[in-house]
């Protein structure tokens, strides 16, 4: 039984026995007490005061001696400010509490729910190298997935790749018409970085062939429309979805090699899947489901042979779902993904990790799936985050002013190593402070990124709670292993009953963070862990201390924040050095 749940039973006895009344567990309010007063927790007494037809003040002196007196040792003393009353919670408690975290090797797992909720999260396009957006997208999906293991969930981490449409027919064509044969081999480039430098070319060489028709007279739109490039990426779509054998072995072999590099790149990362899907195996279901609506009359077809859902009663515009061409849009794409998703799976939960500007996409998804009766289409979950930004604005693949995933992290470990030459130790601080510091930031919020700001040792940032943790295990390495042994003290000083307290809020943190879906609520419990675990270090020694009982509840106090710092991180995917 919690310690909340302790207190709430007294106060329901001591309320019953002083006025003769059945307390609910509703009129029980407890809160964390005040800074300046002291005790551990408060109650609420004015739920009380009609009963007890006293003053406030009268009523919590009357609860806390009867709390006192009620033999259980739980409540050290206790002192009523009007309408509150705070109790000050005994230090063998406490430390009861420590032995019982000490004692549970899984501390803050929450117990199985039986249930399966699919997290999808990186969905890259395959014309391209994964960029800073996609580093913050994969980063909060593989964090969530975590979380919400520890929340008991069974957990399905998925990706869907976009592999298809006309994004990638402009690096298929730029590489047929500016390639040379380039391979990543003959290259000595990954090769989503070899094909994300033709969709570059793509975009520079159109715009050359804009300008040009401008000049001819012709005004910017009709330019872009009748430029030659854009009506050949788009007769190579057309080829695509016909199954042209030429175009679809260009294809796989490009993708192929886009892949390879997509692993490598996740692999650094620390980022896994348990299932991929892919576009060009998915929209044809979409197709089939949009055909079936427009015989049902859910979809209407326009003139021009496309077609579209009609969602003005829903509050919402007219959506495209398949163009004049036959082809379809991502929309399609995504309501064929959730039907073989909800086949494959027994999922109680789907939860879509993308970005804040498809906001509308998902609403428009949710109304679809459900017109097209299916059941799950109304408890789809929209994870929206907020963007990265830079110093110099937004970034753009098509103009190649992205910052790519795989230089970043070559800067962040390359930064680490001039604090510390060990390669290992570089790899976990440098991909340490670059996780910490995008998952640190509350994920609805668009944020800034600072590279030299996120690997500092001082503040809150991942590297300080490394070496939070690096300290301590050098600690216990020094550590005589018999002084573990001794029977513990209860007289506790103020920053090893901080501690103790702060040890006891994991399992609450970790609910919190699945309840919203944050990791930002694990960073900060594990700053505030990793201060108040520094500031007991520099006040309170622990190997020098002569008395051996509390030499032991020191050890046993480092060594288990040690442990919930290794949790705590590991929920975030960082990785924690037993030497810095």
């Amino acid at each position: 039984m919690s310690l909340e749940q302790n207190i709430q039973v007294l106060v329901k006895d001591a309320v019953k026995a002083l006025y003769g009344v059945e307390a609910t567990d509703a009129m029980v309010q407890l809160q964390k007490t005040r800074p300046e007063f002291e005790g551990n927790l408060t109650v609420v007494v004015f739920p009380f005061v009609k009963l007890a037809r006293k003053a406030p003040a009268q009523v919590a002196t009357e609860i806390g001696e009867k709390l006192m007196a009620d033999g259980s040792g739980l409540i050290a003393r206790f002192n009523a400010v009007q309408g509150f009353l705070n109790l000050v919670i005994d230090d063998a408690f406490w430390v009861k509490q420590l032995e019982a975290i000490d004692a549970e090797p899984n501390y803050g797992q929450q117990p199985n729910r039986d249930k399966l909720m699919m997290v999808e999260y990186s969905s890259p396009n395959t014309n391209k190298p994964l960029h800073l957006g996609h580093v913050r997208n994969n980063l909060l999906g593989y964090s969530i997935a975590r979380i919400q293991e520890a929340n008991g969930w069974k957990v399905v981490k998925t990706n869907i790749v976009n592999d298809r449409g006309i994004h990638i027919c402009k690096s298929m064509l730029a590489w047929l018409k500016f390639g040379n044969g380039e391979t990543p081999e003959s290259s000595g480039k990954k090769g989503d970085h070899l094909i994300g430098d033709y969709y570059v070319r793509f975009d520079k060489e159109y715009k050359a062939q804009i300008a040009e028709l401008m000049a001819k007279g012709l005004d910017e739109e009709t330019a872009k429309r009748e430029a030659s490039l854009m009506l050949e990426a788009q007769e190579m779509l057309r080829k695509w979805e016909a199954n042209d054998p030429e175009i679809r072995a260009l294809w796989a072999k490009m993708n192929s090699w886009v892949y390879a590099g997509f692993d490598e790149t996740y692999k650094r990362l620390g980022v896994s899947f348990d299932k991929i899907y892919y576009e060009s195996n998915t929209y044809l279901e979409g197709k089939s489901e949009v055909e079936k609506g427009l015989a049902a009359g859910q979809f209407y077809r326009r003139e021009d042979g496309s077609v579209w859902a009609d969602l003005t009663k829903d509050g919402l515009d007219e959506k495209l779902l398949l163009r004049s061409d036959g082809t379809s849009v991502y929309m399609t794409q995504d309501i064929g993904t959730a039907k073989l998703r909800f086949q494959d799976y027994p999922i109680d939960k789907m939860v879509y990790v993308v970005g804040n500007e498809q906001e509308y996409h998902f609403k428009v998804l949710s109304i679809l799936l459900d017109r097209l009766g299916f059941p799950f289409g109304k408890e789809l979950v929209h994870f929206s985050y907020g963007m990265v930004e830079l110093p110099n604005g937004k970034m753009k693949s098509r103009e190649g002013t992205v910052v790519d995933a795989d230089d970043l992290m070559d800067k962040m470990i390359e930064d680490a190593r001039e604090m510390n030459e060990d390669p290992e130790v570089a790899r976990m601080v440098g991909l340490g402070a670059l996780k910490y510091f995008i998952l640190k930031v509350d994920p609805r919020k668009n944020m800034l990124f600072n590279p030299a700001e996120s690997i500092d040792f001082n503040g809150n940032t991942g590297p300080f709670i490394q070496y939070t943790y690096a300290r301590i295990q050098s600690v216990l390495r020094k550590a005589d292993p018999r002084d573990l042994e001794i029977s513990k003290s209860q007289d506790l000083e103020e920053k090893e009953l901080a501690l103790i307290q702060r040890l006891t809020e994991y399992p609450a943190v970790v609910r919190v963070a699945g309840d919203n879906f944050s990791p930002a609520v694990i960073c900060n419990y594990a700053y505030d862990l990793a201060c108040d675990f520094n500031s007991f270090y520099h006040d309170l020694s622990i190997l020098n201390e002569p008395d051996a009982a509390k030499r032991a509840l020191r050890l046993l106090l480092a060594k288990n924040v040690g442990k919930v710092l290794n949790a705590a991180m590991s929920l975030l995917g960082i990785e924690m050095p037993e030497r810095m």
